[in-house]
């Protein structure tokens, strides 16, 4: 234990000494470990990115999708019925996120004239279940199913198309129809670049107050349930089951996974995975050569320290180790330097904003990309530090000392 401290004492005291050569190799080595950290760091940030847009469009895992048919003439059952043995369902196996989904296309009135609306009709929960972000204002509320003035999140199109009112003021439009109804606009979702035409949602119990029972037999409902992943796959027959019974004789019903996760054991973030793990390989790579040119050239440099050192009966292990410890700790160093300014990048306003950009749940700083950065100085400071080490043991004393 004494010779261990010795050394790196031995190794602070000569790099306290060379300090132009040391501070060469350490922003070089600096540089390195903040790249690969930082690379990590974002990369995690982008794998959170990626995963909040599959959540968004087929659910967290685990989703289930139920649909009922008849397999002979392809028509649907009664939505009614559906729905009733679905809650029924939720409740037995107390099931805590559920949601219907259908889409329809409602009239609404405005300054330039009616136009017909995509309008997605759902229940509370679908908000968490597909990390539906709001712009402005904020999602239902479950009071909002008893308004009488129906609520609606829009996205920005429309929003926009109604001159961007100030939802604090409780916007109102009109849902034209046979009967026309005012309804509130709560809440908006941000439309990317490409989106052009309004769209909205509103609450199933809301559709049914307004709609007509004509429209509501064009709808075709898909009901979802989000349950724990591990307990999925027992869930399903039994779901599929409860629901075909509760609908009788000639009803298909299926129930299935479509969340990103769901398909078999390939990761569909892999392929994010492997570059982010090839560029940090390759930037670790290239900080490692460029320690390992710098301590050679050093050493060489060092030729006649080394020959007295050993002329006054330094060993060759002690030379060898005191080379390669004055290599790791001065990595070591540098790793602490580059994991700190790889925090100060991955956590910039800046950088979460451009990396991050409609991430709900932006992630800590991972503590691996910490562990990695650091443990990656260590490594190299080791394997650059081993070559100039064998050179330095090989050289002859008296050599040395006529150098």
């Amino acid at each position: 234990m004494s010779g261990l401290i010795g050394a790196f004492s031995e190794a602070w005291a000569e790099l306290r000494i060379h300090k132009t050569r040391v501070l060469l190799s350490l922003i070089g080595v600096a540089v390195a470990v903040t790249a690969i950290t930082s690379v990590v760091g974002l990369g995690a940030i982008a794998q959170q990115a990626t995963t909040e847009s599959y959540e968004r469009g087929s659910g967290r895992p685990a989703t289930l999708y139920i649909s009922a048919y008849n397999p002979l003439s392809g028509e649907q059952p009664d939505a009614a019925e559906v729905g009733a043995a679905f809650d029924t369902a939720v409740e037995r196996y107390s099931i805590s996120w559920s949601t219907t989904v259908a889409n329809s296309q409602v009239p609404v009135q405005f300054i330039d004239g009616v136009v017909p609306v995509g309008t997605t009709i759902i229940d509370a929960d679908y908000g968490t279940m597909h990390r539906i972000s709001i712009a402005q204002g904020s999602w239902f509320a479950d009071s909002d199913a008893e308004r009488l003035a129906p609520a609606l999140v829009v996205n920005e199109v429309m929003w926009n198309r109604m001159g961007a009112p100030d939802l604090r003021r409780h916007p109102t439009v009109l849902l034209d129809g046979p009967d026309p109804v005012t309804a509130v606009v709560v809440g908006v979702t941000p439309s990317p670049s490409f989106e052009n035409y309004p769209t909205m949602m509103m609450l199933t119990e809301a559709y049914d107050r307004i709609s007509t029972p004509e429209q509501r037999l064009t709808l075709y409902p898909q009901y979802e349930l989000w349950v724990p992943p591990e307990i999925s796959d027992q869930l399903t027959p039994l779901l599929q089951r409860d629901i075909a019974g509760a609908l009788g004789d000639g009803w298909q019903v299926d129930v299935n996974r479509q969340d990103y996760l769901a398909f078999g054991g390939e990761d569909p973030l892999l392929p994010l995975k492997l570059i982010v793990g090839g560029v940090a390989i390759l930037v670790l790579l290239l900080g490692a050569l460029g320690l390992v040119n710098i301590s050679l050239v050093t050493v060489r440099q060092r030729v006649r320290e080394i020959g007295i050192r050993r002329s006054f009966g330094a060993t060759a292990g002690r030379v060898f180790f005191a080379v390669m410890m004055e290599s790791v700790v001065a990595t070591l160093a540098a790793g602490v330097i580059g994991v700190f300014l790889a925090v100060l990048i991955v956590k910039s306003p800046m950088v979460t904003d451009f990396i991050g950009q409609g991430v709900t749940d932006l992630p800590p700083f991972p503590i691996e990309a910490a562990l990695l950065g650091l443990g990656a100085a260590t490594l190299v400071g080791a394997l650059a530090g081993l070559l100039p080490a064998i050179v330095a043991v090989r050289v002859k004393v008296i050599d040395a000392i006529r150098f």
